[in-house]
């Protein structure tokens, strides 16, 4: 079992930053990778941002490629995206997910990211 806290949403202006923090806990040594994924109102959920438990590793939806950078703490189980220059298009639920060795994905419930113009 792989428990996923999300945090760092919120409203902020157009060509501004926010970062989201993911803390993990429970069985973390076994998980593969860890991601970010987004569903927007009325969307299907899409990934954002994905990297390697070991951090070796990163990829990037191509909406967000430049703009927003995913990273890992592995002292403090957490995974952050940090998003810069935000357009009101990236509105939307922001979810952590960590896929586990087992084959099964684990999520949090998302934190929400509003951008105003």
């Amino acid at each position: 079992q792989v428990q996923l806290v999300e945090s760092g949403g919120g409203l902020v202006q157009v060509g501004g930053s926010l970062r989201l923090s993911c803390a993990a806990s429970g069985s973390i040594f076994s998980i593969n990778t860890m991601a970010w994924y987004r569903q927007a109102p009325g969307k299907q959920r899409e990934l954002v941002a994905v990297i390697t438990s070991s951090g070796d590793n990163t990829n990037y939806a191509d909406s967000v490629k430049g703009r927003f950078t995913i990273s890992g703490d592995n002292a403090k189980n957490t995974v952050y995206l940090q998003m810069n220059s935000l357009k009101p298009e990236d509105t939307a639920v922001y979810f952590c997910s960590a896929q586990h060795r087992s084959g099964i994905t684990y999520w949090g419930k998302g934190t929400l990211v509003t951008v105003s113009s």
